[in-house]
């Protein structure tokens, strides 16, 4: 597994979690106070959910 670094307007896909399967457009990053990288998933529908950054990969827009 290759590490990336994600910015807005990448096209992910989700390999973990609660909302595996899913995919979309990379909107918004933060950083916790932990380390952890959270970042909210805008899908094509229009419908956005956060994700852990480490939850998902980069990927090429289908």
């Amino acid at each position: 597994m290759t590490t990336t670094t994600l910015k807005d307007g990448d096209f992910c896909k989700v390999i973990a979690g609660t909302h595996k399967g899913k995919s979309g457009f990379v909107q918004d990053i933060n950083t916790s106070k932990t380390g952890q990288i959270t970042i909210t998933v805008l899908q094509k529908d229009g419908v956005r959910f956060k994700t852990l950054g480490k939850n998902v990969e980069v990927s090429k827009a289908e």
